[in-house]
């Protein structure tokens, strides 16, 4: 529905069109309150994020890697290319012995080793191995250059407040949480 007072932002004569344009079109007749730049913007975000989505999973094809494998690899490169099991656990939100599977096989693969702690005997430390990290580097890589591809049509500048638009709209979001009782 449009929001109050708002000024629609018109589109250039002769701007190319996407498909989110006819998406919008073919909904204004049927409700007039829609407010094209709002339903624009939403479809467009809807749109990018399931190309990224593709992309993603392309690659993990590519890599030959299921989503948990990259979801675990991740994680761990994200914390130097080394954690315990308990660290990896918690941040995955699964349970220990969830955990303890993917390792596993991760480590079959020779993607992953589990070594005993310096430290402590009683601890284990998981580690990328060098395949591991340049599978998990090239997975990320394509969709990086995807994300850089996209965004490359815009400048510096534009990025930046683009990056702090989606920024309001994600704290506004995540400190209102949903209005209605059929969000959620």
């Amino acid at each position: 529905m449009a929001l109050p007072d708002e000024p629609r932002a018109p589109r250039e004569p002769g701007e190319p069109r996407d498909w989110t344009d006819e998406h919008v079109a073919r909904w204004q007749p049927v409700l007039p309150g829609l407010d094209p730049v709002v339903e624009g913007a939403v479809t467009r975000m809807k749109k990018l994020s399931v190309h990224f989505r593709r992309v993603r999973e392309q690659s993990l094809a590519d890599f030959d890697l299921e989503r948990h494998e990259f979801d675990t690899l991740h994680k761990l490169a994200g914390r130097g290319g080394s954690a315990a099991p308990s660290e990896l656990a918690q941040d995955l939100d699964l349970a220990p012995a969830s955990v303890s599977g993917r390792l596993d096989a991760l480590e079959k693969r020779g993607f992953v080793r589990r070594t005993q702690s310096t430290t402590d005997r009683r601890r284990v430390v998981v580690e990328l191995t060098e395949s591991g990290h340049q599978t998990w580097l090239g997975a990320m890589d394509v969709l990086g250059h995807e994300e850089y591809r996209l965004l490359g049509v815009l400048s510096a500048e534009e990025r930046s407040q683009l990056n702090d638009f989606l920024r309001r709209i994600m704290i506004e979001s995540e400190t209102t949480g949903p209005p209605h009782p059929w969000h959620d």
